[in-house]
């Protein structure tokens, strides 16, 4: 077991890997267009998350760089109690010691999820998907160049060239100490991760997130949260799959005529229930099972509901417990939404594509936790550790 490095090596390798991305920034890019080449684009959303250019580039940056300047998360004081006996009682945060990321397709998880393992004093096994093979390599060789450099061993980052084969080997029987496994990717990864892990998994769960357009919705706000929600990034487990209209709103039918048509100029194909598909370009759905798809793509599911409660009802039905939105002028009406949907964040007037670590203020995160254990929704630096008990006593016994 590496002995847990200290802030400054920490901070200053994170640093070091900014300042490589940086120097590498062409030659990370020219790799992944290889990667690119030799992917067969069959999955549109696959593709998003495989190409690295220079923003992505600049986020991998960014991510890095904001780690290095957030505290430590280790060794932080959670309670304090002394004793009746003079023991002098601390729980403290620790690190978990390894923790294994297996993802598809994303190039920038190599940075920025190692990086929030590797700052909460984490050594980092990484699996990445065949498809960013030659990018991955790329970045981890960065990361090693970052650990030497500041005396560090390159223990602290491995990347395992697994089949799936080895993998599931590898999960069921693990050649090394493994204390935390985070898959990212499709529901097909994480149902294969938790089948044949032999220690604790965070599950980041499939997204299928819904807005419900209530009665007194403010119309310009719902148009513009659902358009936002669906198409500023399909690829994104936070993007919006489904839409409840209130069958009480009033001028539905024209909110609904311009909803379709924004979308249609988007090149959203729009699936529609049995009141909804009565509108032009609204495909009916061709079962109820839609409603639990997440698409990562073009497509959006809309349909009508009665009221608040049977929104409720419907999204803790479907959804997969990751966002979801109420748009509403009523306090009360919003209030009562966001305390009885069952999922890990909730708005209110706002869109879906804010669940992300960066975004709700912790700098970055490892994955979106639909689990609620040890923690759901995104999972930062913060919550990336465990705790320990530290007794100090001078001879006690019970």
């Amino acid at each position: 077991m590496n002995t847990l490095l200290n802030i400054e090596t920490r901070n200053a390798v994170l640093l070091k890997m900014a300042e490589l991305l940086e120097k590498e920034r062409a030659a990370i890019i020219k790799i992944n267009k290889a990667d690119l080449e030799a992917y067969d684009g069959s999955d549109i959303s696959m593709y998003d998350r495989l190409k690295v250019d220079d923003s992505k580039v600049d986020d991998m940056i960014a991510s890095v760089t904001h780690l290095a300047s957030q505290d430590d998360p280790v060794g932080v004081e959670r309670f304090a109690f002394k004793h009746e006996n003079g023991m002098q009682v601390y729980n403290k945060t620790a690190s978990f010691g390894t923790v294994l990321i297996i993802y598809e397709s994303r190039p920038d998880v190599t940075v920025e999820a190692a990086g929030i393992a590797f700052k909460s004093g984490n050594k980092i096994l990484l699996k990445g998907g065949k498809e960013s093979l030659k990018s991955n390599l790329k970045i981890v060789e960065l990361w090693h160049q970052a650990l030497k450099e500041n005396g560090a061993s390159t223990d602290w980052v491995e990347y395992l060239q697994f089949d799936r084969t080895e993998t599931q080997a590898f999960l069921e029987k693990p050649t090394q100490k493994v204390d935390l496994i985070v898959p990212r990717g499709g529901e097909k990864l994480i149902a294969f991760v938790k089948e044949h892990a032999t220690c604790p998994v965070i599950i980041s769960g499939r997204g299928n997130n819904f807005v419900y357009v209530h009665k007194e919705a403010d119309l310009q706000i719902a148009m513009d949260v659902i358009i936002n929600a669906k198409t500023t990034k399909i690829s994104a487990c936070n993007a919006l799959d489904k839409v409840l209209i209130d069958k009480n709103l009033p001028n539905k039918e024209a909110f609904v005529k311009d909803l379709i048509s924004k979308l249609k100029a988007f090149k959203v194909a729009i699936l529609g229930d049995e009141i909804m598909s009565e509108y032009d370009d609204v495909e009916a759905i061709p079962s109820n099972a839609v409603w639990y798809e997440e698409f990562l793509d073009y497509k959006i599911v809309i349909g009508e509901i009665e009221s608040t409660q049977d929104a409720i009802a419907m999204i803790n039905t479907y959804s997969g417990g990751h966002s979801s939105s109420i748009i509403t002028k009523n306090d009360n009406e919003a209030q009562t939404f966001m305390a009885n949907v069952d999922n890990a964040a909730v708005y209110h007037n706002a869109s879906t594509r804010f669940t992300d670590g960066f975004q709700l203020g912790l700098g970055g995160e490892l994955a979106i936790s639909t689990d609620k254990l040890h923690q759901r929704g995104p999972i930062g630096l913060q919550h990336l550790v465990t705790n320990k008990w530290y007794v100090h006593g001078n001879g006690q016994i019970r």
